[in-house]
């Protein structure tokens, strides 16, 4: 395409705001050193530069005060589960993955960049990392798909001393406990005895079912498309086998979304599609329903409120919604500031318990969560990052 075709084409989108917004990307690179005369260009470059070079080369600790790398993160993708879009490549990604690392500046004072792979091949994309890892503090990986994304995490974890971070996992996994936490306070249950069923066993779906466990939620039925993920089944693949193990074969239960919604306490959507109304009349008194799939959540909040008493969503439009910008940006901040080899599971618990406990004064029906803009959100969740962090023993400052 020449350079007039192009201009062209890209016409068609004058004037729409979002384009608008878009146009020549959302973020820059800026400079926290004036060049502007013979001294201060000797001091940033050569020769200046040099005596930093050869102190983190003996000491290589110093990185961590003289370089950018400590609070910057790479926020990695393939483009293969973009969103609700799905596969759209690498290019096609690249608008959320400015936007990602904008929320990182905006709610967590972190610097990130984008970093959107060509390649879909697992090996590739870990060796990729490890080998840029040295530049940054740590690593946001980002709409990869299931379940791909689990053993890319995994090996990550495995091989960095940094805090590598999937958050279509943990991030969800993260609000959807605090807004569940609040949820359970209002209607006056307890972890041990709510029945909980999650729709989707996608990256989100496995993190939530994880984290709910180790809230103390002991029935939890996770279901795919072919109905509750048990150890029955033949075609369950590694990580829905393990998740299998700690679910459905210690409960029993088994069958279609419609047997075990049938008096459960809460429904979590992570799937898509839609869940008829016959069958949201069938949970049991006071019920919550998180329909989280966007833009269509899988039980409109019209039709959840005749049978739930609390309801929340992925969107903004409606009351509660749970958005994974009321974590990543903290837990991040919470980590990079006590300089965290990892990101624990104690870390992700008290991010959640700091998110809920933001809005205890003012807890209702339609405000189990606090708002995206609450100034209180960013600092509070990396505070009790921090803290977890030097308890579960990985806090290096």
């Amino acid at each position: 395409m020449t350079e007039s075709t192009l201009s062209a084409e890209t016409t068609a989108y004058d004037g729409d705001p979002v384009f608008e917004l878009h146009r020549g990307g959302k973020m820059a690179i800026a400079a926290t050193a004036s060049v502007s005369d013979r001294a201060s260009l000797s001091m940033a470059y050569t020769p200046g530069v040099a005596r930093v070079c050869t102190a983190i080369a003996e000491q290589p600790e110093l990185a961590r005060t003289f370089t950018w790398v400590p609070n910057t993160v790479a926020v990695v993708t393939d483009g293969t589960a973009v969103l609700g879009l799905g596969d759209i490549g690498p290019a096609a990604a690249m608008p959320v993955m400015e936007g990602k690392a904008v929320l990182f500046k905006e709610f967590g004072g972190v610097d990130s960049i984008p970093i959107c792979l060509d390649t879909t091949d697992v090996d590739e994309i870990v060796e990729t990392v490890i080998r840029m890892a040295p530049s940054f503090g740590g690593i946001n990986l980002e709409d990869i798909s299931a379940p791909r994304c689990f053993e890319i995490e995994d090996r990550l974890k495995e091989a960095l001393d940094i805090p590598v971070f999937h958050d279509d996992q943990h991030g969800t996994a993260v609000v959807t406990l605090a807004a569940l936490m609040n949820a359970l306070k209002l209607t006056g249950r307890n972890p041990e005895s709510t029945r909980v069923v999650i729709s989707g066993s996608g990256a989100a779906g496995v993190a939530v079912a994880k984290i709910l466990l180790e809230f103390g939620i002991k029935d939890l039925a996770l279901l795919d498309r072919k109905g509750v993920i048990s150890s029955t089944r033949s075609d369950l693949t590694a990580s829905k086998k393990a998740i299998a193990e700690v679910t459905a074969d210690i409960t029993g239960r088994s069958g279609t979304l419609a047997e075990v919604l049938d008096g459960a306490d809460v429904y979590v959507g992570l799937s898509g599609g839609t869940v008829p109304e016959e069958l949201v009349a069938t949970m049991a008194d006071q019920a919550i329903v998180f329909a989280m799939a966007n833009p269509n959540p899988e039980i409109h909040p019209d039709v959840a409120h005749k049978y739930a008493s609390i309801v929340a969503t992925g969107r903004s439009d409606f009351p509660n919604q749970i958005n994974n910008v009321l974590a990543f940006p903290g837990i991040f901040r919470g980590a990079i500031d006590v300089h965290a080899s990892s990101i624990t599971e104690g870390m992700k618990l008290a991010a959640a318990q700091a998110l809920a406990a933001l809005v205890e004064d003012e807890l209702s029906e339609v405000k189990i969560i606090p708002e995206p803009f609450d100034p209180r959100v960013g600092p509070a969740v990396a505070a009790a990052v921090a803290d977890a962090a030097r308890a579960d023993g990985v806090a290096r400052a």
